[in-house]
């Protein structure tokens, strides 16, 4: 288990993704220097105040561990970041400091063991869905990028999936590959009907 120092915020983050960020409230200025100071690691954690009210700490809660890639500091003290998901944890206890920022233990959050070999299918049938999807919103836009089907793939299919954050934090949380493809599926699906062609009447 590790002492992390959390973010809340209205995004959900997937590991692979990039995400810029604006970096103004004075705790979190000082949150940012004191990782730019240690390992760049931050915890970045769905949190709405409009929806849920107040941030609480809560045992179990999944966040996206986030590394700054990129820091533009600006003369008043605030800054433009960029930041990548690394990977994924999950809320242990929090933690009183002396910091004006939240601060937890965490521990790693990590898929349920699976057979690699019994992903390479449906990992290549997720790919070209999201290809054809792709295709029925823009047919003209250039060729989505390469995906390994012998990787991981569902979070960087999912990075691809603006929809709304709790949709987008249910995925993270789920602890199966060949789960997280399924949902990802049925998004891709609905795209490629909704732009089919209507039969004439």
């Amino acid at each position: 288990m590790n002492r992390l120092p959390l973010f809340p915020l209205d995004v959900v983050l997937f590991p692979g993704e990039l995400l810029p960020l604006h970096i103004f409230e004075p705790r979190y200025r000082r949150m940012v220097a004191r990782c730019l100071e240690t390992d760049h690691r931050f915890g970045l954690i769905y949190h709405d105040s409009d929806r849920f009210g107040p941030f609480l700490i809560e045992e179990g809660r999944v966040g996206a561990l986030a590394e700054i890639e990129r820091h533009q500091g600006l003369k008043d003290g605030r800054s433009f970041i960029l930041v990548k998901g690394v990977g994924r944890f999950a809320i242990h206890d929090g933690l009183e400091s002396g910091e004006p920022y939240y601060e937890a233990v965490v521990a790693e959050y990590e898929d349920e063991p699976a057979p690699q070999s019994r992903l390479t299918a449906p990992r290549r049938a997720s790919v070209n869905l999201f290809r054809a999807a792709v295709s029925a919103l823009q047919p003209s836009s250039p060729a989505p990028p390469d995906f390994d089907a012998d990787d991981e793939v569902s979070f960087r299919l999912a990075a691809f999936v603006q929809l709304d954050p709790e949709w987008r934090q249910d995925l993270l949380e789920m602890r199966n590959e060949e789960a997280r493809l399924t949902r990802l599926d049925e998004v891709f699906e609905q795209v490629i009907a909704q732009r089919a062609p209507k039969p004439e009447e």
